[in-house]
């Protein structure tokens, strides 16, 4: 064979690793599984009711008894991870019904873990769903009281041990909550009861939807005075460093998409297992732009997944757990 010019020679072609669906997945450096994504549900008071969420389209407020329809669904696909949102009856300055034996995660939780053995339930630990100002803590002069905050925490941490929650998730950026929460357990004789901390949580614009599904915009003011300035990255280090002192179990970083280089950080920084919180805003987002036929809504709901375990996370906590649980199963099925 004759050639009018020599071809370069090309000892490394990156392509042929490119070339077909099966050698992309032989040679993928990032996987996950539907054992890493976790579901948040949001837990109302009542029976037979679901309320879809205006600005997450399939998302839901569910009463128990349609929650453990959704349990059943997600379990089947292979999601054993949940998130705990309440909505209480009625509010209080304190956020008082967020201790009650009664309360809505404690009757969530007696049925959910004898219903569902193998699942594993997390709880949020925070006062925003429960005060009648909307604010993660009681009020002193217009701003949050950070340690009259820690003592409520101790109160309602007990109370959900004892309905028998698995790990709690101290998410109001409180200064000495990890601390506080696993005192309060070791003194109640629960140390099985893992810590979950919001160590890193951006003060974003992203949570919108959120507020709507959990009832918990502020009445005034914002949240700026004790979640992180979104400016600011070594502080993340610190915020983390400090959890870990007082004994957290996984550390987590909210918002996730935009936040990725923290995610690295903290990868690099600490050995415990890291998680990350895909918000509202994030999925709502997704589901708005898809529902044009702007995006490609599923191929972008995974590749949104996968940079999220790609910058370093070891779990995740999406409202899209479900639906990426059936788009593996189509995967490991073909």
């Amino acid at each position: 064979m004759e050639f009018d010019a020599p071809l370069p020679l090309l000892a490394r072609r990156p392509r042929r690793n490119r070339r077909s669906r099966t050698i992309r997945d032989l040679v993928a450096e990032t996987r996950f599984t539907t054992a890493q994504l976790v579901q948040p549900l949001f837990i109302i008071p009542g029976r037979k009711t679901r309320r879809e969420v205006t600005a997450m389209p399939g998302v839901f407020q569910l009463s128990i008894d349609e929650a453990e329809q959704e349990l059943s669904a997600c379990t089947e696909l292979g999601v054993s991870n949940f998130m705990l949102f309440g909505i209480p009856t009625s509010k209080d300055a304190e956020g008082s019904a967020a201790w009650q034996e009664d309360g809505i995660i404690q009757q969530a939780l007696a049925a959910f873990v004898q219903g569902f053995p193998e699942a594993h339930f997390i709880a949020d630990l925070c006062f925003c769903e429960y005060t009648d100002h909307g604010h993660c803590g009681p009020l002193r002069d217009g701003q949050v009281d950070n340690d009259a905050t820690l003592v409520n925490l101790q109160k309602q941490a007990s109370s959900l041990a004892r309905a028998g929650v698995h790990t709690l998730a101290p998410s109001g950026m409180m200064d000495g909550m990890v601390g506080a929460v696993r005192e309060a357990l070791d003194q109640e004789d629960y140390p099985d009861v893992g810590i979950l901390s919001y160590a890193v949580k951006y003060a974003s614009a992203l949570y919108g939807p959120f507020r709507e599904a959990a009832g918990s915009t502020p009445a005034s003011g914002d949240r700026h005075g004790y979640q992180m300035d979104p400016r600011n990255a070594s502080e993340a280090l610190l915020e983390a460093e400090l959890d870990v002192a007082e004994g957290a179990d996984i550390l987590m970083v909210k918002p996730a998409g935009m936040y990725l280089d923290i995610l690295a950080r903290l990868r690099e920084a600490f050995p415990l297992p890291l998680a990350a919180y895909q918000v509202s805003g994030e999925y709502a987002m997704i589901k708005a732009a898809g529902a044009n036929g702007w995006v490609a809504e599923e191929r972008l709901m995974e590749e949104s997944l996968t940079a999220i375990f790609r910058a370093g996370a070891d779990a995740v906590i999406t409202y899209f757990a479900k639906d990426m649980a059936r788009v593996l199963g189509r995967a490991a099925a073909a």
